[in-house]
C-alpha cells in the first residue's frame, strides 16, 4: 500500500485520486525541448527561428506605421510643439488684410548627430551669413536634442542648406506672421514673435481670448480653421491719417504726434496713427521707448480741450445756461497762485465767450460753481479718473492729484493738473457730443445698437446739443477756424498745455491738441490730433499754439478722409442744426460780437 500511494503522488494525482494528465504532458514537452538530445536539435532551432522572425515582423510593422502616421521626434519634443503656432487673419472693417500667416521653412539641427561641429558651423554660416558663428558653435556643442539654426529662411537659403548635405541638419515648415501694410496701424495690431505668440496690441488680445489655451491643449490649428478677426479700422483712412500726420510732424518739427478718428455713436476707432512708429515685420523696433502708442499709453495734460468737459458739467448741473455771464475782468488769485487768460478780455464773458475765447478764468469759475466733490464725481462719471480698458493691453492709469482741493479743481477745469490718455479724453468728449451716452472705445467692428446697449447716460440730450453748438461756434469765429473745411460743418476745440520739465512748467515747450467733431449737427466722427513740442514757423508768426499746428493738420485730415468715410462735403448748410436749443429759445443772439483768437 505504501508503494501505491508513492506512485500516485509521483504521477500528480488529482482530486479523488485521478492523475493530472494535461500538466504532465506540458512538463514533458518542455523537458524534451530544452534537453541536450542532439537528435531533437533541428526542431528546436526551427521553433526559435520562427519566434524571432515573428518578433522582428512586429517591430518592423510598428516602425513603418510610426513613419507613416506619427510626427518625427526631435530631441525630447515633437515638432508640433516647437514650431510657430497658427494665428487667425486680422482684417480691417472692409475685409482688407492687416495681418496674416504665411508658410515658411526653418532650419534646425540635432547636436547629438552632428559629426564635425566646426565644419557644420563654417558651412552653415557661409550660406546663412546673419547667423552668429560663435553662438551657433556653442549651441551645437550642447547635449540638446534640438536647436534652431535659423527661422523662416528664404527658398534660396533652403536650397543652399539642403545642398550642404549635413547629417543632423533639417527643415521644418512653420507659420510666419506678416503685416502686408508695414507700419500702418502698427500700434493697434501689435505683433507676434517667431513662436507665434502675441506680444502686444490686438495680437496679444487674441491670445488672451483663448487662442493660447487652444495651442497649449495641443489642438492642431491652421489659419484656415480659425475665423478672422474684423477690426474697426479703415485701412485707407488710417493710411491717409498717418500720411498727413507725418507731413505735419515734419513741417512743425515736432518730437512726436498722433491722430485718432473715433465714431462717437459706436465707439469704434476708425483710424489711429502715432509717430514715431515701427514696422511689426521687424518687431525689435517696437522696443524703442520713443515708439510707444501715445494715444493709449501716454498720459498728458490735455489743455483747453478739457474746457469742453468743464462747460458741459456746469450746463448739465444747472449752474449756468448759455445766457449766463462769468466774471473775467481780472486774474483769478488763489493763495500765492494766479490764473491768467492767454488772450485776456478783461471783462464779463458769456458762457459761449468763455468757450470761444478759451478763458482759463471762466472755466475755473464754472468748476468752482459745481464744487470740488461735484467736479470729481462728474469726471469719474465720464471716465477720466480710472484706467481706460479697451482690447489693447497697453494702457496707462491717469495721474490724479492725491490731495484734491479747490486749486486742483480750478486748474483741472482748463486742462492742467490731471493727466489722462488722449483716447480717454476722446471718450468723454464723444459722450458730450453723441447725445450724452458714454460709449467705451473699441478696436473691433460693432454696430451702434450693440455699442449703446449698456452705455450709461452722463449728460442730458440738451446739454449735448449745447456743447455741439459751442464747438460749431468756435469753428466759425473762434480758435478752431483753421480746421473749418467748407462742406463739413465741423465743430472744434483747441488745447495748448505747457510741458512739465524737471517738475516745472516750461514756457518754451508745449503739447498741443485739437478735437474736431464732424458734422456738428449730426455728429459721426470725433478727430483728435496732438503734437509734442511743435515749433513756431515764420508762416505762423512764430506761434506754436494748437490752432497753428494740430488745427491745421486736422483740417487737412478732414478734407482728405471725409469722402473715404462716407461723408462727402455738403455745400448747403443745415437750416436748423440745433433744434433743441431753438425750442428752448437760444439762437444767434448767443453769438459774441467778436470771436476768439487762433491759439
Amino acid at each position: 500500500m505504501a508503494d501505491g500511494r508513492e506512485t500516485d503522488r509521483n504521477l500528480g494525482a488529482g482530486p479523488g485520486g485521478a492523475p493530472k494528465a494535461g500538466s504532465g504532458r506540458l512538463k514533458a514537452f518542455f523537458v524534451k525541448l530544452f534537453s541536450t538530445n542532439l537528435g531533437k536539435s533541428p526542431l528546436r532551432i526551427k521553433l526559435v527561428a520562427c519566434v524571432f522572425i515573428g518578433l522582428y515582423a512586429v517591430i518592423a510593422g510598428k516602425l513603418i506605421w510610426f513613419g507613416l502616421h506619427q510626427e518625427p521626434s526631435i530631441g525630447s519634443k515633437r515638432s508640433g510643439d516647437i514650431i510657430a503656432a497658427a494665428r487667425p487673419d486680422i482684417l480691417d472693417r472692409n475685409g482688407a488684410v492687416l495681418a496674416t500667416d504665411i508658410k515658411v521653412m526653418s532650419v534646425f539641427a540635432e547636436p547629438r548627430r552632428i559629426i564635425d561641429k566646426d565644419e557644420a558651423v563654417e558651412l552653415l554660416t557661409a550660406v546663412l551669413p546673419d547667423v552668429d558663428a560663435s553662438d551657433l558653435r556653442k549651441r551645437l556643442g550642447s547635449r540638446k536634442g534640438f536647436i534652431w539654426v535659423k527661422r523662416a529662411v528664404t527658398p534660396q537659403q533652403q536650397q543652399e542648406v539642403y545642398r550642404l548635405g549635413l547629417p543632423g541638419v533639417g527643415f521644418l515648415p512653420e507659420n510666419k506672421r506678416v503685416y502686408p501694410n508695414g507700419p500702418i496701424a502698427a500700434h493697434v495690431l501689435g505683433f507676434a514673435n517667431l513662436d507665434g505668440v502675441g506680444i502686444s496690441g490686438l495680437e496679444k488680445y487674441i491670445d488672451g481670448q483663448g487662442l493660447a489655451d487652444l495651442h497649449g491643449a495641443g489642438f492642431s490649428l491652421t489659419p484656415e480653421s480659425l475665423a478672422p478677426i474684423t477690426t474697426s479700422l479703415d485701412l485707407k483712412a488710417t493710411y491717409a491719417v498717418r500720411d498727413e500726420l507725418a507731413k505735419g510732424v515734419a513741417k512743425f518739427k515736432a518730437k512726436a504726434g498722433a491722430v485718432v478718428i473715433l465714431d462717437v455713436n459706436t465707439g469704434e476707432v476708425v483710424a489711429l496713427a502715432s509717430l514715431p512708429d515701427y514696422d511689426p515685420n521687424t518687431p525689435a523696433d517696437a522696443l524703442d521707448p520713443n515708439h510707444i502708442n501715445r494715444v493709449s499709453v501716454g498720459v498728458y495734460e490735455m489743455g483747453s480741450t478739457f474746457k469742453a468737459i468743464s462747460v458741459a458739467m456746469a450746463l448739465d448741473q444747472g449752474k449756468v445756461n448759455l445766457n449766463s455771464r462769468v466774471d473775467a475782468r481780472s486774474s483769478l488769485r488763489y493763495g500765492r497762485f494766479t490764473i491768467h487768460d492767454f488772450h485776456a478780455q478783461n471783462r464779463v464773458l458769456t458762457v459761449p465767450e468763455v468757450f470761444t475765447f478759451s478763458s482759463n478764468i471762466g472755466a475755473a469759475r464754472l468748476a468752482l460753481m459745481v464744487g470740488v466733490e461735484g467736479h470729481k464725481a462728474f469726471l469719474r462719471k465720464v471716465g477720466q479718473l480710472t484706467r481706460l480698458h479697451t482690447e489693447l493691453p497697453e494702457t496707462a492709469d491717469p495721474l490724479v492729484p492725491k490731495n484734491w482741493g479747490e486749486l486742483n479743481t480750478m486748474t483741472i477745469a482748463f486742462g492742467q493738473g490731471l493727466n489722462v490718455s488722449p483716447l480717454q479724453a476722446m471718450m468723454a468728449v464723444g459722450a458730450l457730443a453723441n447725445g450724452g451716452l458714454l460709449v467705451n472705445p473699441t478696436f473691433l467692428k460693432r454696430d451702434e445698437q450693440a455699442a449703446k446697449r449698456n452705455a450709461p447716460r452722463v449728460i442730458k440730450p440738451e446739454t449735448s446739443e449745447s456743447l455741439r453748438y459751442l464747438m460749431r461756434l468756435n469753428a466759425e469765429i473762434g480758435s478752431a477756424k483753421k480746421a473749418d473745411i467748407p462742406g463739413y460743418f465741423i465743430g472744434g476745440k483747441t488745447g495748448t498745455a505747457d510741458k512739465i520739465v524737471h517738475g516745472r512748467y516750461a514756457k518754451d515747450r508745449v503739447f498741443t491738441t485739437f478735437m474736431a467733431l464732424m458734422p456738428a449737427d449730426k455728429p459721426k466722427y470725433l478727430i483728435l490730433t496732438l503734437m509734442d513740442e511743435p515749433q513756431g514757423l515764420p508762416e505762423t508768426a512764430g506761434y506754436r499754439t494748437a490752432a497753428w499746428n494740430s488745427g491745421v493738420v486736422t483740417g487737412k485730415i478732414i478734407e482728405r478722409v471725409g469722402p473715404l468715410l462716407g461723408l462727402p462735403p455738403r455745400f448747403e448748410l443745415p437750416t436748423q442744426p440745433f433744434p433743441l436749443l431753438a425750442k428752448l429759445g437760444y439762437g444767434m443772439a448767443n453769438i459774441p460780437q467778436s470771436g476768439g483768437r487762433e491759439h
